[in-house]
């Protein structure tokens, strides 16, 4: 009879956490399809641009036809968007430092321990103390800038 309840008692324990669960999911997507105002255009000189909902994915917006040459930060961008959808994805924008983490992953096994962090940081560290002094100057710490590789020359 004891072990009559104790099951009676775990199968409606499971049943309130299924019902829960099945609760709680339902109103986060319900609080997912709670679209905000769009803020408001933006404009640039006398023509104004379409600004997208948050969430909201489709083609790019159309570009001034007098646009020809990207800014700085346009041409930033660009390198990050991967399929040129005009969104940048946390995948797309971590993609940029697989080589550099896995350079530092010397065991090969996709975690970055603080020795691996370390071991990189202290060589980094010696080789710009000329001196060896245990101290970097602003001369030497110039040095750990990382460096930049040449711009590939037009292909025109």
């Amino acid at each position: 009879m004891a072990m009559g309840r104790f099951l009676a008692g775990a199968a409606s324990a499971l049943l309130f956490t299924g019902a829960g669960l099945f609760w709680w999911q339902s109103r986060a997507q319900s609080d997912d399809l709670i679209i905000p105002a769009a803020p408001p255009p933006v404009v640039v000189g006398a023509q104004e641009l379409p600004v997208a909902a948050p969430g909201q994915v489709g083609a790019p917006p159309p570009m001034p036809a007098s646009a020809t040459s990207q800014t700085r930060e346009q041409k930033r961008f660009s390198r990050y968007d991967a399929n040129r959808d005009g969104i940048i994805t946390r995948t797309e924008m971590l993609s940029s430092r697989t080589k550099e983490f896995r350079k530092l992953d010397t065991d090969s096994n996709n975690l970055l321990s603080f020795e691996e962090w370390a071991v990189k940081t202290s060589d980094r560290f010696a080789g710009a103390d000329a001196d060896a002094n245990g101290k970097l100057t602003p001369p030497e710490f110039v040095t750990t800038a990382p460096k930049r590789s040449p711009r590939p020359k037009c292909k025109c």
